[in-house]
């Protein structure tokens, strides 16, 4: 039984790495009837990274700020369990602070930068 899953597996295993080959010229026909490809610059690209990164972050923080009201919700009056609950809310506010700033600041750079070393 083993020889003849062996020999079986040897002999779709091409057709198996060949499964990405079907589609022929599938992405550049697609590229073509939308317009061709288009070059981004790096500032596009850094751009796109920025904001991947700070949509996840923007994400971070609202789970934390339900978290935080989760617990001040279930603290039932509990100081110590409302504080933790108030310094966690607190905490993510001065953490989207801190991602706002810094995503003006790298934008400002990168565009200052790329302004004068590329164009």
């Amino acid at each position: 039984m083993r020889r003849l899953s062996l020999a079986i597996t040897a002999l779709f295993l091409p057709l198996a790495a060949r499964a990405q080959d079907f589609g022929g010229d599938l992405l550049k026909n697609t590229a073509e009837t939308q317009g061709g490809y288009r070059s981004s610059s790096i500032e596009d690209v850094l751009g796109y990274v920025i904001t991947g990164v700070l949509g996840l972050l923007g994400t971070i923080f609202l789970v934390l700020m339900i978290y935080g009201g989760y617990m001040w919700l279930i603290a039932r009056g509990n100081e110590s369990k409302v504080e933790t609950a108030k310094d966690t809310i607190k905490n993510s506010i001065i953490g989207l602070i801190i991602v706002v700033a810094s995503y003006a600041i790298s934008m400002y750079v990168i565009k200052a930068v790329f302004s004068k070393t590329i164009r």
